[in-house]
């Protein structure tokens, strides 16, 4: 039976715009009837890849997602001696291995795919090694079989395996994440507000007044509720059966959920929240998110606490209907009891007996 490790959790963020639409305002969403505040997923799963847990623990085991493999190759050739025209053909031909490369630039003769590839560390190494042959004058296989040189199902990138990544032109070797990660929205109803703003000219002379700059920017600030969702045995398959690389995975994805927001305007509101409740559940049942809790928007203060009640009397009315859908659990609920480091065991925990 597979294995799923669920996280809830609870995160006031003051004023501030971490995650931007296309106008410049936090994103939002309208949820029972009710305008909330939104972080997207994507934005999520960006700043959980770019914090200092995965980096830091996992600098060797992350991929990387880019359409500019060809220049990195042609770059890596000529740093080893290559005329530039032969590590053009050589990168040409590799760089087509994750998606179709544009037509080359006028001015720089460079070329970027048409595919936003995430590359695992193990396939970035086998394209260097495979455009070096080239160079060489090897004569390589026929398309097919040179993605088969390359391409993996499963590796050592612990994102690729979290988050999963789809090739287009190689849909054999796409990636199904083992980690879901819900859009956050406020558990109350919140809206972007406005703030105009102007900046003095330093140089200025006593006797000259207003401003020399005018602006506007927008802020939003709520209590969100996230939710994540592991398959824990999906999880390890993705890393080819290493269940401790799964393991330091998904405590660095533990201990960043609880400290991590998307970067975001960060310069000008200084946002670093802390997951005020968070909720770890494990167990063999499907899974279920409690964004139902939030339909009714939380109106009464204190909004924190409140919606710490609606989430657990939800989560006991669901289980009340369908049976319990965890056989295991742990909670941090600041002021009330747990702490981060009791999360991230029952985290690993629960991946290394899945």
């Amino acid at each position: 039976m597979t294995t799923f490790l669920q996280f809830h959790l609870l995160t006031t963020y003051g004023p501030s715009n971490p995650n931007r639409d296309d106008q410049g305002r936090p994103k939002q969403a309208t949820v029972g009837g009710a305008p909330r505040l939104r972080m997207s997923s994507q934005s999520v799963k960006r700043a959980l890849r770019e914090s200092a847990f995965f980096a830091l623990d996992l600098a060797d085991h992350e991929g990387k997602r880019t359409k500019r493999l060809y220049q990195n190759l042609v770059e890596y050739l000529v740093g080893k001696g290559v005329s530039e025209d032969k590590a053009r053909t050589a990168a040409d031909q590799v760089a087509a291995i994750f998606g179709k490369l544009e037509a080359p630039s006028k001015e720089t003769k460079d070329r970027i795919s048409t595919t936003l590839a995430f590359i695992s560390p193990d396939e970035w190494k086998l394209a260097e090694e495979l455009v070096e042959k080239i160079a060489a004058g090897e004569e390589v296989p026929a398309e097919k079989e040179l993605k088969k040189l390359v391409l993996r199902r499963a590796d050592g990138a612990i994102d690729i395996a979290m988050f999963g990544r789809m090739l287009a032109d190689s849909p054999d070797y796409n990636r199904d994440a083992a980690v879901q990660v819900a859009h956050a929205i406020t558990t109350h109803q919140a809206q972007s507000e406005e703030d105009w703003f102007s900046a003095v000219d330093d140089l200025n002379k006593s006797e000259e007044t207003g401003a020399g700059h005018l602006g506007e920017t927008f802020f939003g600030s709520g209590v969100y509720y996230q939710y994540v969702c592991v398959n824990c045995d999906l999880l390890i398959s993705n890393l080819a059966g290493d269940r401790e690389l799964a393991v330091k995975g998904i405590e660095a994805l533990a201990s960043a959920l609880a400290r991590t927001a998307p970067k975001g305007k960060q310069n000008s509101f200084a946002h670093h929240p802390l997951a005020h409740y968070i909720l770890a559940e494990a167990g063999t049942q499907a899974p279920r998110d409690l964004s139902g809790a939030f339909f009714s928007p939380v109106k009464a203060q204190p909004l924190l606490e409140k919606s710490v009640e609606a989430l657990e009397k939800t989560r006991k009315e669901i289980d009340a209907a369908y049976g319990k859908v965890w056989k295991a659990e742990q909670k941090l609920h600041v002021g009330k009891g747990g702490t981060l480091d009791e999360i991230t065991a029952f985290a690993g925990a629960t991946v290394r007996g899945a």
